[in-house]
């Protein structure tokens, strides 16, 4: 029925408007059709919204069906439930100002989205590390198999072949599960593995079709990527965004973690060891990690000192 300062029309039973149930019969009916094939919603409106929604468009026409009904879990904000009127919620406009999109992304991606979803700094800081970490292994790889694109023919060893094949059933099975994505990303473990040892271990420089073995399973991470829309344009575009984020929630400059490194590779040739482990310790501690090699000390993103029970907790 019609109330003071809302919208009315004429009806058989008097002024009144259409409710909330009908609207979306109608609107769905308009520009959808009678049957199409997702509906969305989160978990909260399958009754009695969508139940009424069925039922009415049911009853209007014989032939209204929905192939699937997507329901979403809630999210919360560090274990409670995310809402307006709680004041806690938080836009994606505000998060991708400290976080790369695509590290909002696999957060999301890595939980089934019927469940519900706990969003916190720690969890974003894990899925930020995981995607540099995932980027990087493959930047690396590009980059191993653009410089001698020769191939010796022959058959991949079977611990490729295996890899692959395992990674391409897992994906398979884990999307055709209901969406099932942390399940599908957690697929791609095994892969970067191999393609790391493959790299940068003694072992795997060693192996047969080091290179061809490489370039296939690029290839095979990145069709996953794809998939779930977390392939960038440009690996190393994509890790300089992460490093640039990474530094901004640190509140530092690449300069002055530049400075840093040379200040702590003052200290070891000095052998002052204690002062070399403060720094690193300090800039672990705002998400940074130094990584000593033959050419000098390199430093990427981390998962800042004090959350890392948490990362630890999070990759079992």
């Amino acid at each position: 029925a019609a109330k003071d300062g809302e919208p009315w029309w004429d009806s058989p039973w008097g002024p009144g408007r259409p409710g909330w149930h009908i609207e979306c019969s109608a609107m769905s009916a308009q520009y959808l059709g009678n049957s199409f094939d997702i509906h969305g919603g989160g978990e909260d409106l399958i009754f009695p919204h969508h139940e009424n929604e069925i039922a009415q468009s049911r009853a209007a026409c014989c032939d209204s069906s929905i192939n699937y009904w997507v329901h979403n879990g809630f999210v919360n904000v560090n274990g409670q439930k995310m809402s307006k009127s709680l004041g806690n919620f938080i836009t994606i406009r505000k998060v991708i100002e400290l976080y790369h999109p695509l590290a909002l992304r696999m957060f999301l991606l890595g939980t089934h989205y019927r469940s519900p979803i706990n969003y916190t700094v720690e969890q974003l800081n894990v899925a930020s590390d995981r995607l540099y970490y995932t980027y990087q292994t493959l930047r690396d790889c590009e980059e191993s198999t653009q410089q001698d694109q020769s191939s010796s023919g022959g058959s991949l060893p079977f611990t490729t072949t295996h890899c692959i094949e395992k990674l391409h059933e897992d994906f398979e099975t884990s999307m055709s599960d209901d969406l099932h994505t942390s399940v599908a990303l957690a697929a791609i473990s095994e892969p970067l593995k191999v393609m790391n040892d493959l790299l940068h271990t003694r072992k795997g420089k060693k192996q047969e079709k080091r290179l061809e073995s490489l370039a296939v399973l690029e290839e095979k991470v990145r069709m996953v990527l794809s998939v779930l829309g977390l392939m960038p344009s440009s690996y190393h575009e994509a890790l300089q965004q992460l490093r640039e984020k990474a530094l901004r929630r640190a509140g530092v400059t690449e300069e002055q973690v530049l400075q840093k490194i040379e200040e702590r590779t003052a200290a070891r040739k000095a052998k002052q060891f204690g002062r070399s482990d403060e720094i690193r310790d300090e800039l672990a501690a705002l998400g940074v990690a130094l990584m000593d090699g033959p050419d000098g000390t390199a430093w990427r993103p981390s998962v800042p000192a004090s959350e890392q029970p948490v990362a630890a907790k999070s990759s079992k």
